[in-house]
């Protein structure tokens, strides 16, 4: 059964005109249980991370600075949100989401988080509407708990998934793999294993051509027996903050490419759901639902 991370909290509440998509948090879960691909059954509530996980991924001072709610306001500013206790809470929640999809991935082949993707946090810092990096946080419990010796982040949000690639720069049982825009943010690019810079207006045929034959040669190279999927619906066309050209049947594509690999190299995968602003809303949750549509249909 397909085990889809989901909590109230998930729905912050922000100052009018904020210009992150909240709601689709609220409207997705519902899309999918309207349309029959998932049941109530499918969703658990997660339940929020402990202590020990967060400081084994983020520094303490920073973690301290985040749960007194002291950070500077330049730092709160860089990260594009208002600091308070719901929004610890909320990020709290996601990390424990993506953390306990983990077992489900173990179990089932695939569990999905309806947030995270968290990718700009960095150890000492969070920028990007990224405060704790779920991936990261995940990555490393599953190398301390011995229960993966390789993992592999395919991050293919339209951001470089900069955080991601700080904390685990020195880490060689983690492979970082970002295909991002290469003029967008963040306009500093940190060091992934695998960086793949795409040029404004990529579109469908390339973008997936590009994508099979990295994922192919990381596979044959690297040998990972866990993934993380950072599934940003950022790529397309109408995102406005995109610059890419992918059509929503090429985001979907793209999602077969990685979840389909996993399936059949038998590799549990994690999905969170990254970034999405295309002005029409039908745009982001159209394309963050195929996602889950393509889990069921590929590993159920």
């Amino acid at each position: 059964m397909l085990k889809v991370a989901w909590n109230p909290s998930y729905v912050l509440s922000l100052p009018p005109n904020h210009r992150f998509p909240m709601s689709k948090y609220e409207v997705l879960p519902e899309q999918l249980l309207h349309e029959g691909t998932i049941a109530s059954s499918n969703i658990f509530s997660p339940e929020p991370i402990s202590e020990n996980w967060i400081l084994a991924t983020h520094e303490i001072s920073y973690w301290e600075k985040l749960k007194t709610l002291s950070l500077s306001p330049k730092a709160v500013r860089r990260t594009g949100f208002p600091l308070n206790k719901e929004l610890i809470d909320r990020e709290c929640m996601i990390m424990g989401g993506t953390l306990q999809c983990v077992y489900y991935a173990l179990a089932n082949g695939v569990a999905m988080n309806i947030a995270g993707g968290t990718h700009h946090a960095f150890t000492d810092k969070g920028e990007g509407f990224c405060l704790l990096n779920d991936i990261a946080i995940a990555a490393n419990y599953l190398l301390n708990e011995e229960l993966a010796a390789k993992v592999l982040v395919v991050d293919l949000d339209v951001h470089q998934g900069n955080g991601t690639a700080q904390i685990f720069r020195n880490e060689p049982q983690v492979f970082t793999f970002s295909m991002h825009g290469a003029s967008n943010y963040p306009m500093e690019k940190e060091n992934s294993d695998l960086d793949i810079g795409l040029p404004d207006g990529t579109e469908d045929q390339f973008y997936l051509t590009t994508l099979k034959t990295n994922l192919e040669n990381i596979f044959n190279r690297f040998q990972p027996d866990f993934i993380f999927y950072q599934s940003g619906v950022d790529v397309l066309a109408t995102d406005k903050l995109g610059k890419l050209s992918l059509t929503r049947e090429g985001c979907k594509e793209r999602d077969r490419v990685v979840l389909q690999k996993a399936k059949a190299a038998g590799v549990p995968l994690v999905a969170s759901m990254g970034g999405g602003y295309s002005p029409d809303f039908r745009d982001i949750i159209e394309a963050h639902a195929n996602t889950y549509r393509l889990a069921q249909e590929i590993f159920f």
